[in-house]
């Protein structure tokens, strides 16, 4: 009886301790607190969304087309337990700045400028990069630029080999060879609901499941004045992102960083053979196809939530060489 009493006082002690002394993994489940913002960047008003400490390891959400990054809505107040998060809207997007396209250049290589200052302009010295879609050309041209910064990377459906572009991109690639005759086709399915909303459904056989106000949202974004036209220069500009595969590659196949993909099944544009191609470049990357579409937080934000922690604490918090903002 002695005995049980000392172990019960001995476990009693820890606990009490334990709360007093919580460890940086601790989660009460208390969805983190999210900050909407604005800086100033290279004389742009930049939008952001922000959660967690900002002592704790970054992760740094680069959104893809035409959303903004109110797509990582539910990722902000559950990885914001553990991690810093920053999601930027790019110029054009969201509810940053959208100057006129004769008098900004859309093109990734000026978003991906824009997006380094803004890093800098916040202070996030080493991030984890997080890219989806448009975030993958953003992202890769910052992890070129400067790879010291670069602690991971998680691709969702955001494309780095022509084997992940389906089919869909003959018609896109024939824009891209002759712009003047092919823009005015373009423009009718560019902008059009039908075209916004099976972005979202793809192939998925339960689009019941998805929230139609997302590619509504999407919809009335792409049809502000002048978003046409900007959206138009920048997808021609695409054309450089498919050119830049190789480095991509040879940068992924040089600095060999932790990787992890979640890829939804169900995209229309970029293939699961896209997904898996990444494992050519990085043998060590976890790649993990899911019931989902382009847009899988959608369908799968708890799944994909807990592979991102799984990942982090194996891949970069327990790294020796891991670095904090």
């Amino acid at each position: 009886m002695v005995n049980l009493a000392i172990v019960s006082m001995m476990l009693a002690f820890g606990a009490t301790m334990a709360q007093a002394n919580p460890t940086p993994n601790d989660d009460d489940g208390t969805p983190a607190t999210v900050r909407y913002q604005t800086v100033e960047v290279d004389g742009l008003k930049i939008f952001y969304r922000e959660a967690g400490p900002k002592d704790a390891l970054v992760i740094l959400l680069l959104h893809g087309f035409p959303s903004s990054s109110r797509m990582f809505d539910s990722l902000l107040p559950t990885l914001g337990r553990r991690y810093h998060l920053v999601a930027p809207d790019y110029p054009g997007f969201g509810h940053s700045d959208a100057p006129d396209a004769k008098s900004f250049a859309y093109t990734f290589d000026h978003l991906a400028l824009v997006m380094e200052h803004f890093t800098e302009q916040l202070g996030l010295a080493h991030y984890t990069l997080f890219m989806q879609d448009y975030g993958g050309p953003v992202g890769f041209r910052m992890a070129l630029k400067r790879p010291e910064r670069v602690q991971a990377i998680i691709i969702q459906n955001a494309v780095s080999h022509e084997v992940g572009l389906s089919p869909l991109w003959e018609t896109r690639r024939a824009f891209w060879h002759d712009r003047k005759a092919n823009e005015a086709a373009l423009r009718v399915n560019f902008i059009s609901l039908e075209s916004t909303r099976q972005r979202h459904v793809g192939t998925d056989p339960h689009p019941e499941t998805l929230n139609p106000d997302t590619w509504t949202d999407e919809y009335a974004f792409l049809n502000r004045p002048g978003e046409e036209d900007i959206q138009l220069d920048l997808f021609y500009d695409y054309r450089t992102n498919v050119e830049s595969y190789p480095r991509w590659q040879q940068y992924l196949k040089e600095h060999q960083p932790p990787t992890l993909v979640v890829w939804g099944k169900y995209d229309p544009s970029f293939t699961v053979a896209g997904a898996k191609a990444y494992v050519e470049d990085v043998p060590a990357a976890q790649v993990h196809i899911l019931d989902a579409g382009h847009f899988a937080l959608e369908r799968k934000s708890q799944e994909i939530t807990s592979l991102v922690v799984q990942f982090m604490e194996s891949s970069v918090a327990s790294s020796s060489g891991a670095t904090k903002n």
